[in-house]
């Protein structure tokens, strides 16, 4: 038998705690033996009895685990930083291999996991840290593995992509959507993490860390959030022929990285374009299998236990076959991330300006000035001597873009830049 320790029993440990023990015998015949949970280390006592773990299974301590030689693998749901990297780190120490969903930790701290891993010849397995249920680190780090990755393009964060799928389909404001995304449990009560980028970039830092062989922390990942997504901006969208997701971006430009989280205007004939409310997507491009994608539920309960559980059957296998680390860690490169402002890319500008003859031409005249071509111009309704001017760039260096943005708010024919959005995907 093998035997596991569960830190955490919140909604992921708990669906952990139940698909062991409801697929037992699956789980039995595709390992080559029985696992169970020995121990649970949980501070709220009273929930794990009242979910049916026998009182004699749960720790009163992290002691209690660290300190039982027959714990094979200790499998961490705490969330955070501390105190689950100082679990993690002692667990190792002590020889047993490790199975968490902490893409926190991994985004900051994923040098020291490794280097601690392979010190101590134990197994680190993370599948569920990025995008749930849906398996894309094992592809990117075996199946994939022989093929030089160009691209990882993903839709990575189910809040984000319910409230802009909504706004698109229902022409509602961000804040409405919000409202009722919260009310349904799938926002927090402070979305700041989701609706700022910040948990996407995380889980961008983790796959383009696999995918270009450097290590990549998420302080080195530019982020833009959802928060001035407007309807108008959306509608814009639809007329031209693209929707807004919010996109995690990872791509190989010239022996450089660019690692990026923001909204942008993608293509509707683009694969992740149909990827609607709480789904997630991962689009990769590699040069010997072309395009491929990952599609499902990139949380919730049973999808992230099924990918924790995963992980625990490989380690398991490991395990009888006197083996490890046979996926360790693959950054072996130190690759330089690209500078946001050096990105190019096509843009939309949305601008309030003074309805009279001659503006157009000076607006232009700015852009010239510093090499952003101007590729579609769109004049619409008038309204109190202002008009909104929609404009779609040529691709253009972001850094000569903010140049010309810079010029332009400080005259008196603009009124206010409203919103500047990236296209991705029109190079396809």
């Amino acid at each position: 038998m093998i035997n596991a320790a569960l830190l955490g029993f919140g909604t992921v440990g708990s669906g952990v705690f139940t698909l062991l023990e409801q697929n037992a015998e699956t789980i039995t015949r595709r390992t080559g033996d029985s696992i169970r949970i020995k121990r649970v280390f949980e501070r709220d006592r009273e929930k794990c009895l009242a979910f049916g773990v026998a009182p004699e299974r749960l720790a009163a301590d992290i002691e209690e685990i660290l300190n039982d030689p027959d714990i094979d693998i200790v499998i961490e749901l705490i969330g955070g930083i501390e105190p689950a990297a100082a679990f993690i780190l002692q667990a190792m120490r002590k020889g047993k291999h490790i199975v968490t969903a902490n893409k926190d930790l991994i985004a900051s701290r994923g040098r020291e996991l490794f280097a601690a891993a392979e010190e101590n010849h134990v197994d680190f397995y993370f599948e569920a840290s990025v995008a749930g249920g849906i398996p894309i680190i094992y592809p990117l780090k075996q199946s994939l593995s022989a093929n030089r990755i160009q691209e990882v393009i993903g839709i990575l964060n189910g809040t984000t992509n319910y409230i802009l799928s909504k706004m698109s389909m229902e022409g509602r404001s961000y804040n409405e959507v919000l409202t009722e995304a919260q009310q349904l449990g799938y926002a927090e009560a402070d979305p700041s993490a989701d609706v700022d980028g910040l948990d996407a970039a995380r889980k961008i830092a983790i796959l383009s860390s696999i995918a270009f062989n450097t290590r990549i922390t998420v302080d080195q990942v530019y982020v833009e959030g959802i928060t001035s997504i407007t309807p108008a901006d959306i509608k814009y969208a639809r007329d031209l022929g693209f929707v807004v997701k919010l996109l995690a971006i990872a791509k190989e430009e010239k022996e450089q990285i660019q690692v990026r989280v923001h909204p942008a205007f993608l293509p509707k004939s683009h694969p992740l374009a149909s990827v609607n409310d709480v789904f997630n997507a991962v689009f990769v491009q590699g040069d010997a299998v072309g395009e491929i994608m990952h599609y499902g539920r990139g949380a919730g309960k049973m999808p992230t236990a099924s990918s924790v559980v995963g992980d625990v059957i490989e380690i398991g296998r490991n395990i009888l076959n006197h083996s490890n680390a046979r996926i360790g860690c693959t950054c072996y490169e130190e690759r330089e991330i690209l500078n946001i402002g050096a990105l190019q890319a096509m843009f939309y500008i949305r601008m309030t300006v003074t309805d009279r003859p001659g503006v157009l031409a000076g607006i232009a005249g700015v852009f010239g000035n510093n090499n952003v071509s101007i590729a579609t111009v769109l004049q619409k309704t008038s309204q109190q001597d202002l008009a909104e001017l929609i404009l779609i760039t040529h691709k253009v260096k972001e850094q000569d873009l903010r140049d010309a943005l810079a010029v332009l708010k400080g005259m008196s024919i603009v009124g206010e830049i409203n919103n500047v959005i990236r296209l991705e995907g029109t190079d396809r």
